[in-house]
């Protein structure tokens, strides 16, 4: 009889005594003269199966092919395991190698690998326990995040990739062209588009749109930095969530930003544990060799419970300005960025500093100066700052940047004048400030940083199976 696959996370007391059928791949083999233990893993969990196998009744030039890296198929009984390290252990009574793997060639052994190297063979890296975890709870933060936004009656709306306009007025953008730019004839009016366009690198004014019609929308797409900064912090290429709120201001936007970062928090505690105690003890393991003071404080699932808590402290960027003005590690030059005039942009150890030292604690730091801010921020009363806010976070600093747009035509003009943005590129954005205008605000969440974050990985390009960053786009 043809079993159904069962899948190793589903399998409960229940399945003891049952005949069973599994497909995985083989990550360990113990092998002696009568019997071989074989740990398979099929992705769905970071607990293998072992398989024991009676040598006795099976063919030894099998057994010997099926070495680390091999596919596998099992079907026999499922057994409780007197090991300590399992619950369960499947006595084979039929094996079938689906696929080989050569143990001389393939890269990823059972041994201890750098993240350096996996990098470079990032199609394989999803077979270690590490990245399965890491991906696994990416997938539990994805579905988390269209559910908060499901169930709250928003709309998902899909924005362009290829696009016009440039959101932040950054220039740092990835063309795009149907021509060869090498010729010299090249000429933007003979494209595709008849202009020159690149990839996004915001859905945000075009989710505005949405919101101005629909009430309450986000975006969840790709979004692309053509910044040539080759650290940990940095991709070319990553995932932006990003909700816009019609009849929402400045205060309504900051309760969206907490209440949407500790519903995901929560899910992925509640049903991520295995993967999170992994990824935990994997962490306390590495920091052994380092320094008391560059270890954290607290292990991962404290730490992630700790943000649900209480309420994210709020403040002002002048009232952040001057705690950071008057810090010791200011006064003393610990900062490499120096916090002396108003107006300054925060960097990440001002953020982390606010955070980790200071308040202890997530914060939102608002009303930004406008000359450091873009162009569709509210103009607040005192004509000096914008209705901006930032959610900071211990470990990577701002998480969540957002604001109230600018909802009134004649102030919108105004700025873009300030910052000379073309109105007739953005003659589409404009409209929407004639025709029925009202409060609106949103914010953007980029998803490899929350992933970074609660997964505990230092690297931004290990959050992501394949990381685009200066110089490497293979795979």
């Amino acid at each position: 009889m043809d079993l159904k696959r069962s899948k190793i996370n589903l399998l409960t007391e229940k399945n003891i005594g049952s005949e069973i059928k599994i497909s995985g791949w083989v990550r360990t083999k113990r092998q002696s003269k009568n019997v071989s233990f074989i740990s398979v893993n099929d992705g769905s969990s970071i607990i293998s199966l072992q398989v024991v196998v009676d040598m006795n009744s099976f063919d030894i030039s099998l057994v010997d092919n099926i070495t680390t890296g091999a596919s596998i198929s099992v079907s026999g009984k499922l057994e409780k395991s007197e090991g300590k390290s399992q619950s369960f252990e499947l006595l084979a009574s039929n094996i079938k190698i689906l696929g080989l793997a050569d143990p001389e060639n393939y890269p990823i052994q059972p041994k201890r690998h750098s993240f350096e190297f996996l990098r470079e063979v990032a199609h394989l890296r999803p077979r270690t326990n590490t990245f399965s975890a890491v991906f696994r709870i990416r997938h539990s933060i994805i579905y988390s995040i269209h559910k908060f936004f499901n169930d709250k009656g928003f709309l998902n709306i899909h924005t362009p990739i290829i696009t016009s306009s440039d959101a932040e007025g950054a220039g740092e953008m990835f063309k795009v062209t149907a021509l060869d730019p090498k010729d010299k004839d090249f000429n933007f009016s003979d494209d595709f588009f008849s202009r020159p366009v690149n990839l996004t690198v915001s859905g945000q004014l075009n989710a505005e749109l949405g919101a101005l019609a629909l009430s309450e929308v986000y975006t969840f797409g790709p979004t692309f930095r053509a910044e040539n900064s080759n650290t940990s912090k940095h991709l070319a290429e990553f995932w932006m969530i990003e909700p816009e709120m019609a009849f929402y201001d400045i205060h309504d936007n900051m309760d969206l930003a907490e209440e949407m970062l500790k519903y995901v928090i929560s899910y992925i505690l509640e049903n991520c544990d295995d993967d999170l105690s992994f990824l935990e003890n994997f962490e306390i393991n590495d920091e052994k060799s380092l320094p008391q003071i560059q270890r954290n404080q607290q292990p991962l699932r404290d730490r992630l419970s700790s943000i649900l808590g209480k309420k994210f402290d709020r403040i002002s960027y002048t009232e952040a300005f001057n705690i950071l003005r008057n810090s010791k590690p200011n006064k003393k030059n610990k900062f490499e960025f120096k916090v002396e005039e108003w107006g300054i942009d925060f960097q990440s150890e001002h953020e982390r500093f606010l955070v980790e030292k200071y308040f202890k604690n997530p914060v939102i730091v608002r009303d930004y100066p406008k000359k450091i801010k873009a162009f569709y921020m509210r103009t607040n009363d005192d004509g000096k700052t914008v209705a901006a806010m930032d959610v900071l976070f211990p470990t990577v600093g701002e998480i969540i940047g957002g604001s109230q747009r600018e909802e009134r035509y004649d102030k919108l003009v105004h700025r873009m004048d300030e910052m000379d943005i073309s109105k007739d590129d953005l003659s589409w954005y404009l409209d929407t400030r004639k025709f029925g205008s009202v409060v609106h605000s949103g914010y953007g969440l980029g998803l490899e940083r929350l992933v970074q974050f609660i997964t505990g990985m230092k690297n931004i390009r290990d959050v992501i199976p394949f990381p685009r960053t200066p110089g490497n786009c293979n795979f």
